[in-house]
């Protein structure tokens, strides 16, 4: 699950009892089949002197994180094909992992910036058991492909093929292939006197190759690069192989099919030996704005500086050379903690080519989202007219359940056509390269209307893309700003601004998750439209902040970081805290991506001491340790990993008995609180409160299945009852409950 822009991919499940929090409901049991690694558990316990009791390392946390991916992957009740995505998923976290993390760690360990962490590990500490954790993961994730994975692909006539175990009208089809789409972008580069070690740009895969000339019978070493461009793995059989059941379907490497064919790239040499390699680089980006005079260009300068950052990790197969090898590390200068050895093939991110074969019955059910019910209230049957719906009520959104097309999509557009709009202001963080989102800003903006598009284009990984759409949306007239120097805009708002009887009106979408309509379909997130004044002005002031200069603003119905959502939500807290002691109704719920702020961590250590009850709903990272006694056995942890990527972010407080939700953009991390622009909603309807606690209450209870975090950090997979049963699918059972309210409206 790349955070934010690797498609996750999805979980089966049974409904299980409808009658929740009753007798009725079979005990979680917990399984055994957590984290088959007996010295990675160990790893997350802090064991320094800084904090030890409060505190789990973030970094180790993470791979806590990828570990339960990799479980996914490893259920052999999910459907195969999604098993598969989970493997590619845990393949491109892992990746995101050591370009950022471990190259961030080890460049503040280079420069002496280095502290130690919250958790009281030194950073050698913490560098040496990523390394540890990392190992035993990679190899695990290696054996489920190899022995899980594989063979239940075989078993559905899916194969992953070598050259030699093809016939010769395969072998034909593919030197064809070879000659006439890969021959052309080869570029084989020799090592020698003349030719010094090329550069190996990160994430690419490679071909170590040693060849001997026969005149002078002298070995040299040549790298040939496998281009991206291409699918890495290449089917046999057809496009359409694979999606008719019973029918074999072949993939086989790209480099399996360069390798065949080296002679081509080397006339008159020998080919001895070819092995594969892969390398990961420090690819987090440094750009520094105060001295920037064009944000623009100083950020294409460093994309470019990416592409040469040092290297993290060397990943080899196991059959190479180990002269080969020793001239690797040598010329990547490169240490042997940092070598990983693994079966072929490398970088199970290409399964994802296996991953989107369109067969039905190796997938979940597909899923259709539909128009929210208050949407579908409005007048016109052809297409709801969004302004009215939001007129009568304000609207609590559930991506990917209620459709993002028809709702927060359908806003923008008909805002772009209204002519009774005047203005339209939108944050863009993350969105797709045919963005309709983009299309109703450009359409506004040539139909005259102001338009302000803030633009984050240091959004991780999506730089390049952001940047072109900002160039797009400039030259259609759109006011494109890029927010304020020194924080990234992670806040996800849009505001219109609508001429009416009465006067001008301003109707506003305030969301946890981007403005992505691909992404929308499997990522959970929550969303308020809402025509209400106060959110309005709002939205205005913070918007004036964002393009212009508004330091002073205030605001009512929203916390705004880095300004007032830490101490905001501190706040809340210590008010639960003192309801508790007066005998109040007192709760706390928390539903994030990451846990990891110390502040906040701390402030809900206070509340569990004081008899608050603390529940904790994180998708990855937490540094909170739940259930120590004196410290937080009133805090309960619990992580749900599935079909769809849970993104959204709420935060609950009972408030004797006249609940106060929030619901926004911001994790509970120090770049989110105090290096970003987040803003997080207070929800205003009865009937939206009441929802949003409802959900959190399907999340924690024990018949539905989830990670549990227990206080030694370990965290331990709860999916089956004590009869063997599975437990509810939180995800499933909100799919069929969208369903069973689209067919109650329509009676």
């Amino acid at each position: 699950m790349k955070p934010e822009t690797a498609p996750p991919s999805q979980i089966a499940a049974s409904l299980g009892t409808e009658r929740f929090g009753s007798s009725e409901v079979p005990a979680a049991r917990a399984t055994q089949d957590r984290i088959d690694i007996p010295e990675f558990a160990p790893n997350l316990l802090p064991t320094g002197d800084v904090t030890p009791d409060r505190f789990l390392d973030r970094e180790l946390s993470w791979l806590a994180f990828n570990a339960r991916v990799l479980e996914l992957a490893e259920d052999p009740d999910l459907a195969l094909l999604e098993r598969v995505n989970f493997l590619s998923i845990f393949a491109s976290n892992l990746d995101e992992f050591f370009m950022v993390r471990v190259a961030g760690l080890k460049r503040r360990i280079a420069t002496g910036l280095a502290v130690p962490s919250p958790a009281g590990l030194s950073p050698m500490e913490v560098l040496d058991q990523i390394s540890e954790a990392a190992h035993q993961l990679q190899a695990r994730h290696a054996h489920v492909f190899a022995d899980q994975i594989r063979p239940a692909l075989a078993y559905e006539h899916i194969h992953l093929v070598h050259w030699n175990e093809l016939d010769e009208g395969a072998k034909d089809a593919l030197s064809t292939m070879f000659r006439e789409k890969v021959f052309p972008i080869l570029t084989p580069l020799a090592v020698d006197p003349a030719h010094p070690f090329p550069y190996i740009s990160g994430l690419s895969l490679n071909l170590a190759v040693v060849v001997r000339n026969p005149v002078s019978d002298k070995e040299l070493f040549a790298r040939v690069k496998v281009p991206d461009q291409l699918p890495r793995l290449v089917s046999v059989d057809g496009p359409r192989a694979g999606t008719v059941p019973g029918r074999v379907a072949r993939f086989i490497p790209l480099e399996e099919v360069i390798a065949e064919h080296l002679d081509r790239l080397f006339p008159g040499m020998e080919v001895l030996e070819q092995h594969t390699f892969r390398v990961t680089r420090n690819e987090d980006l440094e750009v520094e704005e105060d001295d920037a005079e064009n944000l623009l260009q100083a950020l294409e300068k460093e994309l470019l500086r990416r592409r040469f950052g040092p290297p993290v990790r060397l990943e080899v197969a196991t059959d190479i050379n180990p002269n080969i090898l020793a001239l690797l590390v040598r010329e990547l200068d490169i240490e042997e903690s940092e070598v990983y050895t693994l079966p072929a093939p490398l970088d199970l991110r290409g399964l994802s080519v296996i991953g989107g074969i369109d067969r039905s019955d190796l997938r979940y059910p597909k899923h259709v989202a539909h128009t929210s019910r208050y949407l579908n209230e409005s007048e016109t049957a052809k297409a709801a007219n969004v302004f009215a719906a939001m007129r009568r009520r304000d609207i609590l959104l559930h991506h990917p359940y209620d459709s993002f097309s028809t709702s927060v999509q359908a806003f923008l557009e008909q805002a772009a056509a209204d002519p009774k709009v005047m203005a339209i202001k939108q944050t863009l963080y993350r969105t797709s390269g045919d963005s309709p989102i983009v299309d109703a800003l450009v359409d506004a903006a040539e139909a005259g209307k102001q338009v302000l598009a803030l633009v984050e284009i240091k959004a991780r990984f999506d730089e390049q893309a952001n940047i072109s759409w900002a160039r797009k949306l400039e030259q259609a007239g759109v006011h494109v700003v890029y927010g304020i120097v020194g924080l990234k805009t992670h806040c996800k708002l849009s505001l219109v601004v609508r001429q009416e009887q009465d006067g001008l009106r301003r109707y506003s979408h305030i969301g946890t998750g981007n403005y992505h309509p691909r992404t929308a379909r499997y990522y959970e997130d929550l969303g308020l439209l809402t025509a209400d004044n106060q959110v309005g002005e709002d939205l205005s002031k913070l918007f004036n902040q964002l393009s212009g200069y508004a330091p002073k603003s205030t605001f009512k119905r929203l916390l705004v970081a880095p300004r007032s959502v830490r101490s905001g939500l501190i706040d809340r807290i210590e008010r639960e805290i003192s309801n508790k002691k007066a005998g109040l109704a007192a709760r706390v719920r928390i539903k994030v991506n990451s846990m990891v702020d110390e502040a906040i961590i701390d402030s809900l250590y206070r509340a569990s001491q004081a008899g608050v009850q603390v529940d904790v709903i994180v998708r990855g990272i937490c540094s909170l340790r739940p259930g120590v006694p004196g410290l937080s056995e009133n805090i309960t942890v619990r992580s749900v990993l599935g079909r769809f990527l849970e993104h959204s972010r709420v935060f609950t407080f009972a408030n004797g008995s006249d609940p106060v939700v929030y619901i926004g953009s911001a994790d509970m991390m120090h770049r989110n609180l105090d290096r970003r622009v987040e803003a997080l909603v207070q929800l205003a309807n009865p009937d939206d409160i009441a929802e949003v606690n409802s959900l959190l209450d399907r999340y924690m209870d024990n018949g539905t299945a989830s990670w549990h975090l227990d206080n030694e950090g370990l965290w331990t997979r709860h999916h089956l009852s004590e009869d063997g049963s599975p437990l509810l699918d939180v995800q499933s059972w909100l799919l069929s409950s969208r369903s069973r309210q689209r067919t109650a409206s329509r009676r």
